[in-house]
């Protein structure tokens, strides 16, 4: 029997829960794996193949090559897990958050210095405010993917 998820109405959100924990597992301990500065080096020595030694789906491979962090996200990434991508690039978990909203890091540095996102139009999915689905960033998918 499937739970109800109310909070799945949520416009701009991506609720991890225990279904998306699931989905994410390997995703995420890829991520956790970058920790070891020797991992990180492996890594960016050969992005793919080190992607290949994890059972990820080919879609979450495909999501971390493109540095799609939103799309790593829907795929069951967490965001605290995901930030160590970021870090192995060399980004500050601000610069990340920018890129996921569209938004420059100073862009991002100042909505939230300034109280975030409105609320208007960003109740509920559907509505038409900056957080709704048309108007945020599909991410780098399909640009420059490394073999």
């Amino acid at each position: 029997m499937a739970l109800d998820k109310p909070y799945l109405d949520v416009p701009g959100t991506t609720i991890f829960d225990a279904e998306q924990s699931r989905k994410g597992y390997h995703l995420n301990q890829f991520c956790v794996s970058l920790m070891k500065p020797e991992n990180r080096a492996r890594f960016k020595q050969g992005e793919r193949a080190y992607l290949d030694e994890w059972p990820m789906t080919e879609e979450q491979k495909l999501a971390v090559l493109a540095r799609d962090l939103n799309r790593c996200m829907a795929l069951g990434g967490n965001i605290y897990f995901l930030a160590r991508i970021g870090a192995t690039d060399g980004l500050s978990f601000q610069q990340m958050a920018g890129s996921m909203t569209g938004m420059t890091e100073a862009e991002y540095r100042d909505m939230m210095l300034h109280g975030g996102r409105s609320i208007e139009g960003n109740r509920f999915a559907g509505e038409d405010g900056d957080a709704q689905p048309q108007h945020q960033p599909q991410g780098r998918a399909g640009q420059k993917v490394q073999a």
